[in-house]
């Protein structure tokens, strides 16, 4: 019994439990900042592979509309709604349904 005494009045231990508590609570880096430090790490390298994959494909999009003249035909139809001499264009667009409940 005398030694568990001694070991909680031991000045190590305290000083420890009293730092740790400290860093894990009310340190300016606690553990609920590191935690959303983190999943802000996260979501920011989500989206930094998401952009990396759209430039990818725009670079492909930029070079094959540079060399391939169907290419070029096909953007002009479809995005800005072109059209060659005699022919005709029909945009067909969905429309949602609204419910009248």
């Amino acid at each position: 019994m005398e030694r568990i005494i001694n070991t909680i009045r031991n000045q190590y231990l305290i000083a420890g439990v009293a730092f740790l508590i400290w860093m894990c609570f009310f340190d300016r880096y606690d553990i609920t900042t590191q935690y959303n430090f983190q999943t802000e790490k996260t979501k920011l390298e989500a989206e930094k592979e998401f952009y990396t994959s759209e430039i990818e494909v725009i670079e492909k999009a930029i070079k094959d509309v540079q060399y391939n003249p169907n290419e070029i035909q096909r953007i002009a139809r479809e995005k800005f709604k072109m059209k060659k001499e005699q022919e005709d264009v029909y945009i067909i667009t969905e429309v949602e349904p609204t419910n009248k409940d």
